[in-house]
């Protein structure tokens, strides 16, 4: 079968088949999988088909195989999956690793990227300078001015009593910001 009779034929026969194995199959958009990957493989064997030995029957014939194979691959997930105990209770992230977090994404990126490297994935300096190009000076530089400014993100005040976190000042019944002032000059 030439390349022209082969489109000919897929053109002729896919809607037909498609209708066969959608009834096989009670599913039109699995029916449409299956015809098309036996097609798939009908190309592969063109030149061995001939007009009058009834490729269509070839076809419908490996269609329908690989439409038992799916159900027999689901029927197997399925049992597999009513095997395995489910889950238990999956708890919410931890308050302190939110707020890590939350630090973490206010601080430039590269200070960021040399802080987790170092403190979460334990990556030596000279590691990390070696990798991003940058001089290990920078790098250690980028450590300290990061633990500075995550050390003021995640600071609890005392003196407001734990009530300033992150940076946020605690609001009294008046609405306002309670700040302490220095009373020598004045400011805050």
């Amino acid at each position: 079968m030439t390349e022209d009779e082969f489109d000919a034929f897929y053109a002729a026969a896919f809607p037909r088949l498609t209708g066969q194995l959608s009834a096989f199959t009670g599913d039109r958009e699995e029916a449409q999988d299956v015809v098309q990957e036996a097609f798939v493989r009908a190309w592969d064997r063109r030149g061995d088909f001939l007009a009058d030995e009834a490729p269509e029957a070839w076809i419908r014939t490996v269609a329908m195989r690989l439409a038992v194979s799916r159900w027999r691959r689901a029927r197997r997930w399925l049992e597999l999956v009513r095997r395995t105990p489910p889950p238990g209770a999956v708890p919410g992230p931890d308050p302190d690793h939110t707020a890590l977090v939350a630090a973490l994404r206010q601080l430039p990126k590269a200070q960021r990227m040399v802080i987790v490297l170092h403190h979460l994935c334990d990556v030596s300096v000279e590691q990390i300078a070696s990798d991003t190009g940058a001089p290990v000076g920078t790098v250690k530089a980028r450590l300290y001015r990061g633990r500075a400014a995550l050390a003021k993100h995640l600071a609890v005040d005392e003196a407001d009593g734990g009530d300033r976190v992150n940076g946020a000042a605690n609001t009294g019944k008046s609405g306002k910001a309670d700040v302490p002032v220095r009373k020598e000059s004045g400011r805050v």
